[in-house]
């Protein structure tokens, strides 16, 4: 149990692991919504209490079960992002075998890591599908609401259904996050950034977003009216437009680096060529051309400082849907310099040196994630072939 506190309500709450578990009585989908991955971000927190108490205050019939989830127990106790390091930066494989077969070498975020992942394990094995999960987050600045997701045509398909900004390949800079482990497996996995950390409307846009999102999975049975005005809420709170942006740039904080973000960027800004962006080791960082910036970091914990985006042509977005649908991406390997590297035919690596004409946006388009695997070569993983997108046919959001 940990006591969370909200200093934009100036209230506290006592929370366990599984915040509140409703199940129906009809056939329906597994949702999973997660709260306080990060220890500072407790909206999404007081905002799933909010909700569930809401459902069961007014006896509203549920269709499958729905989950909440609260994160990093320790760190929603001390207020602080982390304990010892990130939550949302630790969901590798081997790291999970790892701390499953010895849990009494476990500590601070791997104990959150093990009692996460043995609880996710039983969801899904005793769940029914269609299975959707939800992680709710804020952010250390001023932000409009946002959605970041895997970019996979499921993923892609049904974040479409939300009147907000989506953000693409995340997973290619923060790697060993929660979602994109989920995301492995083949489930429908987004995350949502409700606004800054201690923000009322984040809580309030929390709320929203987990009532619309019932209504969207149809768990719970939401007039059309009802349907549209929370959309509209959720639409209004969001000043950036309904676009899909990729991630193009990551600027690292290293583990003795010294970063402090100059004050006044905001989320989608636009900033100008020549304007200072931050101290980096006592060094004044400039931009160098017009940017747009993403996730400027202001709090103390944290390697990430900010990221670039820009928005993707909806040319681009139809034609990456096109090229996956028929697979193209098959016929990489008749080329030189690109071979399969898994007998599942899910990774290929390249080797730059021959396909000198392969760059990362290529195999984006393809579905594919792409990392630098040494000096000379890419290893990329389709985000495709795990998706298991029959689960989600007969949903009305999956209809053309």
């Amino acid at each position: 149990m940990a006591i969370v506190r909200s200093l934009a309500l100036q209230e506290t709450l006592e929370v366990e692991r599984v915040i509140d578990h409703l199940k129906g009585i009809d056939d329906g989908p597994t949702v999973v919504f997660f709260g306080g991955i990060h220890g500072n971000e407790p909206a999404g927190v007081f905002a799933l209490k909010q909700v569930f108490g809401e459902i069961r205050e007014s006896h509203l019939p549920i269709r499958g079960e729905v989950y909440g989830l609260a994160g990093n127990l320790g760190a929603l106790q001390n207020g602080t992002r982390y304990q010892k390091e990130d939550l949302n930066r630790i969901w590798f494989p081997n790291r999970i075998d790892g701390i499953s077969l010895e849990s009494s070498n476990g500590y601070d975020e791997e104990l959150e890591l093990q009692n996460l992942y043995a609880l996710l394990r039983e969801i899904i094995k005793n769940g029914k599908p269609p299975f959707y999960f939800l992680d709710l987050h804020t952010t250390s600045s001023d932000s409009s609401p946002f959605m970041v997701m895997n970019d996979s045509l499921l993923n892609r398909k049904f974040a479409s259904q939300y009147p907000l900004p989506v953000i693409l390949g995340i997973e290619e800079y923060l790697h060993g996050a929660l979602l994109s482990y989920i995301n492995e497996l083949g489930y429908v996995s987004l995350g949502f950034e409700s606004g800054q950390h201690d923000d009322e409307k984040a809580i309030e846009n929390s709320v929203n977003f987990v009532q619309y999102s019932l209504g969207l999975t149809q768990s719970i049975a939401l007039s059309e009216r009802r349907m549209a005005t929370l959309k509209w809420a959720i639409s209004r709170a969001a000043t950036a437009p309904h676009k899909f942006y990729e991630i193009y740039h990551q600027h690292d904080i290293g583990p003795d680096g010294h970063f402090k973000m100059f004050p006044g960027f905001v989320n989608f800004q636009v900033v100008a060529k020549g304007r200072s962006l931050a101290m980096v080791d006592g060094v004044e960082l400039k931009t160098t051309k017009k940017r747009q910036i993403f996730m400027p970091l202001y709090q103390k914990q944290g390697s990430e400082g900010f990221y670039f985006i820009k928005p993707v042509p909806r040319f681009l977005l139809w034609l990456s849907k096109q090229l996956r649908q028929f697979k193209v991406d098959y016929l990489l390997v008749c080329l030189p310099g690109v071979a399969w590297r898994s007998k599942e035919k899910d990774t290929l690596v390249v080797d730059q040196k021959v396909a000198r004409f392969f760059a990362k946006s290529v195999f984006h388009l393809l579905g594919y994630r792409a990392r630098q695997f040494d000096a000379t070569h890419l290893v990329v993983k389709s985000r495709e072939r795990v998706s298991k997108s029959e689960e989600y046919r007969n949903t009305p959001w999956f209809k053309p």
